[in-house]
């Protein structure tokens, strides 16, 4: 039965992120609440750009998780998601490193800075959405985690393209843009223009070349993850669901720029339903 505590997190997160929470549901239920709270954390950091006006606030934000983490939890009193979390680093043996370098990519969320390559937002993608798979995987079956950290690697390209996709509309109003300039130059335009929507024909170019790296991704995810047990299988779920947010936004007549690219709730629980039971197709 679920503590209180159990509870409260998990109901957290189906506030917070609904899809994690999904994903959540197919875990073991002793694992559950530390995944909600490494799940809450990415959320919490991920919302720093929306609390601010100026970067240095959020820097000193993240800074403050980072001392507070390599510390061992010294500064988190009075923190809740803080000293839950060192909890599950510790029950876990999660590395700090990761937690780290998660953060320390997480910077570039507060400034509105280019991002110059393809290889560059892997790298960032990396650092952000599959440093959370990792540290799931590694939650819910240590000794295999390892096995699959290049699933991970493609799992986190995955999900953070389609999130960042599905996004566009939030960025762009901000004055953001996470598409490479190599594609912005490819398709015939540029960071400015992209976010002024200044060429319109040209920006939807180089969002087909982000749906089709997204979707590369998703296909070699898809390749790594066999013979993954299934107990792991929840840590990857939410990447289960970028395939589906790619094919909404290359619908026919769909602007990305204009519009949130969604799928049903119904679709949504089939594809998580599917993949938890029989893995990746």
């Amino acid at each position: 039965m679920l503590s209180a505590q159990q509870i409260s997190g998990m109901q957290e997160l189906r506030q917070a992120d609904p899809e994690r929470y999904l994903a959540t549901l197919y875990a073991p239920e002793d694992k559950r609440e530390a995944l909600a709270v490494l799940y809450l954390f990415n959320v919490e950091i991920a919302a720093i750009r929306d609390r601010i006006h100026e970067p240095l606030p959020g820097e000193i934000r993240v800074q403050w998780w980072r001392d507070v983490l390599a510390g061992n939890g010294e500064g988190a009193e009075g923190h809740p998601l803080a000293e839950r979390l060192i909890a599950v680093m510790k029950a876990h043996s999660l590395p700090k490193e990761a937690f780290d370098r998660y953060l320390e990519a997480r910077i570039f969320d507060l400034y509105d800075d280019p991002i110059p390559s393809r290889n560059d937002l892997e790298g960032y993608c990396g650092d952000t959405a599959s440093t959370i798979i990792q540290l799931a995987a590694l939650i819910l079956d240590p000794n295999e985690a390892s096995r699959f950290a290049a699933a991970a690697g493609h799992g986190g390209c995955a999900l953070a393209i389609s999130g960042l996709i599905r996004l566009l509309p939030v960025h762009t109003r901000r004055g953001q843009c996470y598409i490479p300039q190599d594609i912005l130059q490819a398709a015939g335009t540029s960071r400015d223009e992209f976010v002024r929507a200044q060429a319109p024909e040209a920006a939807m170019r180089a969002m087909e070349a982000m749906i089709a790296l997204g979707r590369e991704h998703a296909g070699k995810l898809a390749a790594d993850t066999k013979g993954m047990p299934p107990l792991l299988r929840p840590a990857f779920l939410p990447a289960a669901l970028a395939p589906a947010y790619f094919d909404a936004a290359s619908r026919r007549g769909f602007d990305p720029m204009q519009r949130v690219a969604e799928i049903s709730a119904l679709r949504r629980h089939w594809l998580l339903f599917r993949t938890a039971s029989s893995g990746w197709r």
